[in-house]
C-alpha cells in the first residue's frame, strides 16, 4: 500500500521552480495596476492625474514652482506642465540613460529618498510618474532646462523614442501629457469636477501657489490662487453654515523636522468635518496626525472649562462631545512619511501623533485665554453635545433592548433572504408598502431581502443622535443592515454587501433617497467607503407597439425608440415603482442579469460635505442659490 503523504497524487511534480512566476518592473505594474492606483475604475483613473500634479506640487514645497498648468485635452489625453527646475536630463552613471529617462521607466526611482532635493514631498516616493506611465498608452514628457527643450515619447511605459532636443526653450520647467490605456481602465473619460475639486484643495494647501486649469473640451479655464491658505480653507468648508466664531483659530509650527499647519473653526451643526493632509496628500483614512490633533482638542477645552467653572462638577467632555460643530484642516509636512497602504490614505508615524498634539495644546490652549469669547461660545456647545450624547446614551440603550440597534430580532417588515453569507446576499430599501410588496414578490428570496420604509425618514442633518433614535423608520433601518450606529458601528456585523437604494422616479423619491444617504454618510459611511451601497435604476418609460415592448431609462432612449417605431407607439411613463407589477419590476430592476445600478462613491469628501450641507442644512439661501445654478442640468423632472 502507498503511504499517505497528505497530498494530491502528482502535486510535488507539478509544483516546481517553472510555476513560480516573476513579474518585474512595469509587467507587475499593469498586470495588477490596483496594487498602485486603488482600482481601474474613476477612481484610480484620476489618481494618474494626482501622480503627476504631485510631482510639480514637491517643487514647489521645494521653493522652485510658483505656476502650474492642468489640462484635459480634446482628444481626452490630460497635460501637466510647472515652472520648476525641470527633470534632470544629464546621463544617469549607474543606468547609462538620461535622468529622465530612468524617472519615467524604472520603479522606485527618483530624487525623493536622501532628502536633499526635496525635505519632503508627496507622491508615490518614485513610483508614481513611472506607473502614470506605465497605465498609458502613451505619455509625452517635456523638459526646459539649461535654454533647451528636450523632449521623449512613451507607449505603455517604454520608450518609443530617445531623448532628443527639441529646439530653445527660455525659463525651466517640466510638461507631462499622457493618455490612459484603454487596455486597463474601464472607462478614461476625465471629469472635470474631479480634478479641479483636487487642484482647489492643493491651492489653499499651498499658499500663493498659482494653479490654472483648462478644460479643452468646454474652453472653460478655472484659476486658482488662494493667499490666505488653509484659512480660507476652512472658510470655504464653513460658508454655508452659520459660525460660532467669525474668524478660524490658525497655527503654525515646526517641532523636530515636522512642520504642523491648522486651521479650525466651530458651526451650530452637529457634525464634524476634519481634513488631514500630509505633504499635500488627502489622507482620507486619517492616522497618527488626527489622533494627536483630536486628543489635545478633547483635553484642552476640558481644561478650559474646568478652570473656568464652565463645566459640570465630575463631568468631562469626551471626544464627541467637542467634535461636534468642528470643522479643521489640519496639515502636516514631513521628510519621512510612513503611510498604511500604496495610495495613502492613513498616516503611520507614531511620533507625529506626540508632535502634533504638543503644538495643538500650546497653541490652542494660549487662543483660548486670549479670546475668552470665543472660548466661553466653545464650551457651551460642547455643554449640549454632552447633555445630548447622554439622552442618546438612554435612547441608545432603551432601543437596543430592543432590538433595534443590529443586535436581536429582526424588524417584521423585513423580508429577509435565504443566504447567510453577507458577500451574496443584497438588501433592496424600498420607498412605500406598495412598491414593497411588489418587490417581495417579484424578488429572488434566495439572496435578495426587501425592506420597505413608510414615508420619509427624518432629516439627520438637522437633529442629534438622541432625536435619530426615537425615528421609528432609522431604527429598522439600522436592525436590518445590522451594522450598528455611531460608536457602536461595526462594518463585519453587515448582513448584506449589497445595499440598494430603490424609490420612485418623482420629486418624493429623490428627497426619500437624499434623505437616506444623509443618513448613511453622516453614521454609515464606511458602508459607502466598501462600496456596498448602491442605487437601484428602475425604467422611466414602457414602450410598446403591437405584442412588442421595450422599457427605457432616459428621455433620449424613449424618444430615439418611439421615433423609430412610428405612429401607434404607445409611451407609458412610470413615477412610482408600484405602477409594475412583480414580473416588470423583476425583469427591469431587480434581476442581476439584466438591471441596472449606480454605485455610490466619495470621490471628494469637500464637496460631498458642501452637498450634504447645502441640500439638507438648515440655511435655505444656499439650497436656492444651488437649485438656481444647477436648474438647466434637471432630467425627469416630475411637475
Amino acid at each position: 500500500m502507498a503511504k499517505n503523504t497528505g497530498k494530491p497524487m502528482g502535486a510535488e511534480s507539478d509544483y516546481t521552480a517553472e510555476q513560480i512566476v516573476v513579474l518585474e518592473g512595469f509587467e507587475a505594474v499593469r498586470k495588477r495596476p490596483a496594487m498602485y492606483i486603488g482600482d481601474t475604475a474613476v477612481r484610480g483613473l484620476h489618481h494618474l492625474v494626482n501622480e503627476v500634479v504631485d510631482n510639480s506640487i514637491d517643487e514647489a514645497l521645494a521653493g522652485f514652482c510658483t505656476e502650474i498648468r492642468v489640462s484635459i485635452n480634446k482628444e481626452g489625453s490630460v497635460t501637466v506642465e510647472d515652472n520648476g527646475r525641470g527633470i534632470p536630463v544629464d546621463l544617469h552613471k549607474e543606468y547609462g540613460l538620461p535622468a529622465v529617462e530612468v524617472v519615467m521607466t524604472v520603479l522606485h526611482s527618483g530624487a525623493k529618498f536622501d532628502q536633499k532635493s526635496y525635505k519632503v514631498s508627496g507622491g508615490l516616493h518614485g513610483v508614481g510618474v513611472s506607473v502614470v506611465n506605465a497605465l498609458s498608452e502613451w505619455l509625452e514628457v517635456e523638459v526646459r532646462r539649461g535654454g533647451k527643450l528636450y523632449r521623449q515619447r512613451y507607449k505603455r511605459g517604454q520608450p518609443a523614442s530617445k531623448l532628443e532636443t527639441a529646439g530653445k526653450a527660455e525659463g525651466t520647467g517640466t510638461r507631462v501629457t499622457f493618455y490612459p490605456d484603454k487596455q486597463i481602465f474601464q472607462a478614461i473619460e476625465f471629469h472635470a469636477e474631479t480634478v479641479l475639486n483636487r487642484l482647489r484643495d492643493l491651492s489653499y494647501l499651498n499658499k500663493g501657489l498659482k494653479i490654472l486649469f483648462t478644460d479643452e473640451r468646454t474652453g472653460k479655464t478655472t484659476t486658482l490662487k488662494n493667499d490666505g491658505g488653509i484659512i480660507s480653507f476652512v472658510q470655504f468648508l464653513n460658508r454655508n453654515r452659520e459660525v460660532l466664531h467669525p474668524d478660524p483659530i490658525y497655527f503654525e509650527k515646526s517641532k523636530n523636522g515636522t512642520q504642523v499647519e491648522i486651521a479650525l473653526q466651530y458651526n451650530a451643526d452637529y457634525t464634524e468635518t476634519v481634513l488631514s493632509y500630509v505633504n499635500n496628500v488627502n489622507t482620507i483614512e486619517g492616522g497618527t496626525h488626527v489622533v494627536g490633533f483630536r486628543a489635545a482638542v478633547t483635553r484642552v477645552l476640558n481644561d478650559y472649562a474646568r478652570k473656568n467653572n464652565l463645566a459640570k462638577s465630575g463631568e468631562g467632555f469626551t471626544g464627541d462631545d467637542v467634535r461636534e460643530g468642528l470643522t479643521a484642516v489640519v496639515s502636516i509636512r514631513i521628510p519621512d512619511p510612513q503611510f498604511e497602504g500604496q495610495t495613502k490614505t492613513k498616516l503611520g508615524n507614531s511620533e507625529v501623533k506626540g508632535i502634533v498634539e504638543s503644538v495643538v495644546s500650546e497653541h490652542l490652549s494660549e487662543y483660548l485665554e486670549e479670546h475668552p469669547g470665543v472660548g466661553k461660545r466653545v464650551v457651551e456647545e460642547c455643554l449640549r453635545a454632552a447633555e445630548a450624547r447622554l439622552a442618546a446614551k438612554k435612547a441608545r440603550e432603551l432601543v437596543r433592548r430592543k432590538g433595534a440597534l443590529g443586535e436581536g430580532s429582526l424588524p417584521g417588515k423585513l423580508a429577509d433572504c435565504q443566504e447567510d453569507d453577507p458577500a451574496k446576499s443584497e438588501i433592496y430599501i424600498v420607498e412605500g408598502d406598495s412598491a414593497g410588496g411588489s418587490a417581495k414578490q417579484g424578488r429572488d428570496r434566495r439572496f435578495q431581502a426587501i425592506l420597505p420604509l413608510r414615508g420619509k425618514i427624518l432629516n439627520v442633518e438637522k437633529a442629534r443622535l438622541d432625536k435619530i433614535l426615537k425615528n421609528s423608520e432609522i431604527r429598522s433601518l439600522i436592525t436590518a443592515l445590522g451594522t450598528g450606529i455611531g460608536e457602536d458601528f461595526d462594518l463585519q456585523r453587515a448582513r448584506y454587501h449589497r445595499i440598494i437604494l430603490m424609490t420612485d422616479a418623482d420629486v418624493d423619491g429623490s428627497h426619500i433617497r437624499t434623505l437616506l444617504l444623509t443618513f448613511i454618510y453622516r453614521y454609515m459611511k464606511a458602508l459607502i467607503e466598501a462600496g456596498y451601497i448602491y442605487i437601484a435604476q428602475p425604467p422611466l418609460y414602457r414602450v410598446s407597439k403591437g405584442k412588442d415592448e421595450q422599457y427605457v431609462y432616459t428621455d433620449a432612449e424613449k424618444d430615439k425608440l418611439s421615433k423609430q417605431w412610428g405612429d401607434g407607439a404607445s409611451i407609458q411613463r412610470y413615477k412610482g415603482l408600484g405602477e409594475m407589477n412583480p414580473g416588470q419590476l423583476w425583469s427591469t430592476t431587480m434581476d442581476p442579469a439584466g438591471r441596472m445600478m449606480k454605485r455610490v462613491n466619495v470621490e471628494d469628501a469637500v464637496e460631498a460635505e458642501e452637498i450634504f450641507t447645502i441640500l439638507m442644512g438648515e440655511k435655505v439661501e444656499p439650497r436656492r442659490e444651488f437649485i438656481q445654478a444647477h436648474a438647466r442640468k434637471v432630467k425627469n423632472l416630475d411637475v
